[in-house]
């Protein structure tokens, strides 16, 4: 038998292969070891590869050695070709595949050239072949690390460490194996500890803190109770999806500073509002006219009447027809002030005001309503841009409240018909007068004209609410303050929220926004209407 693309080892070399198949061999019997086709291969295998390696006389093969028992050498070179060359046609594209030839089972033993297998008692293990010294054992796996440093003996080849493995169904195309690459060598293991170290004690728990007061928690009402209702918005109005803009916000805040003043001004819904789910009542306009110091602020609020349906509404035509015919005069206006030109700002002002209420009693005329039913108050503060004019006008019509606090003390500073209220003011009137401290003082009778009897039937009209004035020069450290019913009611009824009060606002300093928001919702039980208030802070 020759081995495929090898040459014909001639008739005396073939006479084992009909020893072995030949029918008058008599037959030994079943024997311990396997004795399977593969065996069988793998003896033929051995035999071909130890005639093959007598007759090459070019020292070491170029088959890969596996290691194992019927490892299959590499192909016979050829011969030169025509060109002189070496001509390997296992090499080619073209060539056909290969087969690799199985090898056998970890465990067999190669059947000798006789064809028997060697006697082995059962029970025992086979005879080991004599292995060379860097061969492992054969019960032991082989280390691929394990590579001898010097030169191996003819018929074995390198095999690198981590080679591809042979393909069980691939071509056995013979390459050139890399040089052996050096093992780094392994780093020092660290030492066992003879002993293991101690073990620390566990922290000791430390002791429990010492359990702090309370805090107080922050009172929102004064007085001898908590108010009814509940301190935050409820419910929400009723909205029209064809007028939003009638919308209007539970809250609205502002301020500036301007000069020698610092404005606060805040308009929150009240208590019973947000309740029931109704709108503000009250409306808040505050705004700046002109420019540097000719400059003039005006702050108007206004209140609805109260269950009406269309209160808000009237509340905010008032201020936005106040801020308008303001706004066009606002020139004059402050020229006025600066010259305290005082019956000039008191008739102008009584004008200006008749003029937006009596556009107010139109409208609700227009509507079918009584001029009660869509009608509301109104109070206004002037306040000059420039740092040289300390005079601050307020007028108004309707019920509400101005206070000035002054050296801890509050002061109701509220023009009323008939009387003078409080420290002395600048007014108008048909004497004034000069007071120690360099105030001019006057006062409105409010002495109205008696019906004519020769008129039998006078038109009834309903009584309308005096107009009130005030001009007063602030003073350094002082705060005025002027507010809707809502505020001005508690104030008046209810020391303990002017006490809160004074102790906040006494600072060098005005509130903050969000602190001037929250001292003007300081609640009292019994007064749950809209406040809206704006306090000025002279430097």
């Amino acid at each position: 038998m020759s081995q495929q693309g090898g040459r014909t080892t001639g008739h005396e070399d073939d006479d084992w292969w009909g020893q072995l198949y030949d029918d008058s061999t008599e037959d030994t019997g079943p024997t311990p070891a396997t004795d399977s086709l593969d065996d069988r291969f793998a003896s033929a295998a051995g035999t071909v590869r130890s005639a093959s390696t007598a007759g090459d006389t070019g020292g070491a093969g170029e088959g890969v050695g596996t290691g194992a028992a019927g490892s299959v050498p590499g192909p016979r070179p050829e011969p030169p070709g025509p060109d002189g060359g070496r001509t390997d046609w296992w090499t080619s594209q073209d060539a056909p595949p290969t087969a690799s030839p199985p090898t056998a089972p970890e465990g067999t033993v190669p059947r000798p050239r006789g064809g028997r297998a060697p006697d082995v008692t059962p029970g025992t293990h086979p005879p080991e072949r004599h292995r060379a010294p860097w061969e492992p054992p054969s019960d032991t796996p082989p280390d691929p690390t394990n590579v001898p440093s010097g030169p191996l003996p003819p018929g074995f080849a390198e095999r690198a460490p981590h080679g591809p493995a042979p393909s069980a169904t691939g071509d056995h195309t013979p390459t050139k194996p890399p040089p052996a690459a050096s093992k780094p060598p392994a780093p020092p293991s660290p030492p066992a500890p003879s002993t293991p170290p101690p073990t620390p004690p566990p922290p000791s728990p430390l002791p429990p803190p010492p359990a702090l007061p309370p805090r107080p928690t922050p009172k929102d009402y004064v007085g001898s109770g908590p108010p009814t209702y509940d301190a935050q918005p409820t419910a929400l109005p009723l909205a029209d999806p064809d007028d939003l803009d009638d919308l209007v916000a539970d809250t609205v805040l502002d301020g500036a500073r301007y000069g020698a003043f610092a404005l606060r001004a805040v308009s929150v819904r009240g208590d019973s509002a947000r309740y029931r789910g109704e709108p503000r009542r009250d409306s808040l306009l505050t705004a700046r006219f002109g420019t540097g110091d000719d400059a003039l602020i005006l702050v108007a609020m206004a209140t609805g009447a109260r269950a009406t349906p269309g209160a808000h509404r009237a509340a905010a035509e008032v201020c936005r027809w106040i801020g308008r015919a303001v706004g066009r005069s606002h020139v004059r206006l402050a020229q006025d002030i600066r010259a305290a030109r005082r019956g000039d700002l008191k008739s102008g002002l009584h004008r200006l005001t008749d003029r937006s209420l009596g556009r107010l009693r139109a409208g609700a005329a227009e509507q079918g309503l009584e001029p009660d039913e869509y009608a509301a108050t109104l109070r206004c503060l002037l306040l000059p841009a420039d740092p040289a004019c300390r005079t601050r006008v307020f007028f108004g019509v309707g019920a509400g409240g101005l206070f000035r606090l002054r050296g801890g003390v509050w002061r109701d500073i509220e023009p009323r018909v008939g009387e003078v209220a409080g420290e002395p003011v600048v007014g108008f009137g048909s004497l004034p007068a000069e007071t120690p401290e360099g105030d001019r003082l006057t006062m409105d009778l409010g002495i109205t004209t008696p019906p004519n009897p020769y008129d039998p039937d006078p038109d009834p009209e309903p009584p309308r609410e005096p107009f009130r004035f005030r001009a007063s020069v602030a003073r350094p450290g002082d705060t005025l303050l002027m507010c809707t019913g809502g505020l001005a009611e508690p104030l008046r009824g209810e020391p303990d929220l002017s006490a809160h009060l004074t102790g906040r606002w006494s600072g060098p300093t005005p509130p903050a926004l969000a602190a001037f928001l929250a001292d003007t919702q300081v609640r009292v039980k019994g007064y749950a209407d809209d406040r809206t208030a704006a306090a000025v802070w002279e430097a």
